[in-house]
């Protein structure tokens, strides 16, 4: 038996890798467009194993593997042997004989690295504490779809420097961008702990205006991520200033995108303005979370697909 590939970090695929998978989500997706079905999955079973709360990804991935003719199997850790204290390891074995592949979505980065040291199927990190790599890979998809190529273009991060932050910094090391990082202080970004290996790729900015000028797509999260909430009257003070208005995509280069991968608070890290304004894409990011994972099981599952790509 062939060892599983797994997704846990952005970094685990290769460019050449992204290249086909974006590819593969552009025909992906506009075969679902068209009502057009597309089963390559007929008969496998995808497991959803969720410790944090969800809801795109939830959904985006249950639809996804319904689209592709799968099923797919919710587990809630307050509901298994999971959360009464199995091992993790024993878990990744016995649920790994019965699915064909796994996607967990939870707090440590360690309890899914484990569970895939013993898994007999792919295992997709779904987010934790530490990354989040699909949530990523729907961004680029969406950037490409609506600017192109994200290459040599410059990302605008605003505000925590959290999993998003993080795997922010291994796709532009990765895919050759930039991305201009600005946090309170305190919060700063950590590139040892973000997994990248150079640091040419980003540049930190005390100032989130000057961060955001000339950015190519300017982008944000709440100030507060699940496992922080003790913090967050304290954060809510340190992050004031760090809000994303019209006055930072002002200064980013003309026809520049706003994201978030929501949930979103409109008045603390995005003002109204902004997030419901003309240069944003949030809702296109949040569907194309469906189109991306649906081409990345099939990659993990049977590899490339020659031939039909667009």
């Amino acid at each position: 038996m062939n060892a599983p590939r797994h997704y846990l970090q952005f970094k685990d695929f290769s460019r050449a890798e992204y290249d086909y998978l974006f590819d593969r989500t552009h025909w992906i997706k506009d075969r679902f467009k068209r009502y057009e079905p597309h089963h390559p999955l007929f008969d496998r079973t995808l497991v959803m194993i969720f410790e944090k709360a969800s809801t795109r990804t939830r959904l985006s991935f249950e639809a996804g593997m319904q689209q592709l003719g799968g099923s797919a199997i919710y587990l809630n850790t307050r509901d298994s042997q999971l959360g009464r204290g199995e091992p993790v390891e024993d878990a990744a074995q016995v649920i790994s004989r019965m699915s064909d592949i796994v996607m967990i979505r939870t707090f440590e980065q360690t309890i899914i690295e484990r569970f895939a040291e013993y898994s007999r199927v792919p295992v997709i990190n779904g987010l934790t504490n530490e990354y989040h790599p699909c949530q990523i890979l729907a961004d680029i998809f969406t950037f490409i779809e609506h600017r192109g190529p994200i290459q040599g273009k410059t990302v605008a991060w605003v505000g925590d420097a959290n999993n998003m932050c993080n795997t922010w910094l291994q796709a532009a090391e990765l895919l050759d961008f930039k991305v201009h990082v600005s946090t309170p202080p305190g919060y700063e970004v950590e590139p040892e702990q973000a997994g990248c290996t150079r640091t040419d790729h980003f540049v930190r900015f005390d100032d989130p205006m000057e961060a955001c000028r000339g950015a190519d797509l300017v982008t944000t999260d709440v100030w507060t991520s699940m496992g922080f909430e003790a913090e967050n009257e304290e954060r809510m003070r340190d992050f004031a200033d760090w809000q994303v208005d019209a006055d930072m995509m002002q200064v980013a280069n003309p026809g520049a995108v706003f994201m978030h991968c929501l949930p979103a608070h409109r008045g603390e890290e995005v003002s109204a303005e902004v997030i419901d304004g003309p240069q944003s894409v949030v809702w296109e990011e949040a569907e194309n979370r469906l189109h991306v994972q649906k081409a990345l099981m099939e990659f993990l599952l049977i590899g490339k697909v020659e031939g039909d790509c667009a």
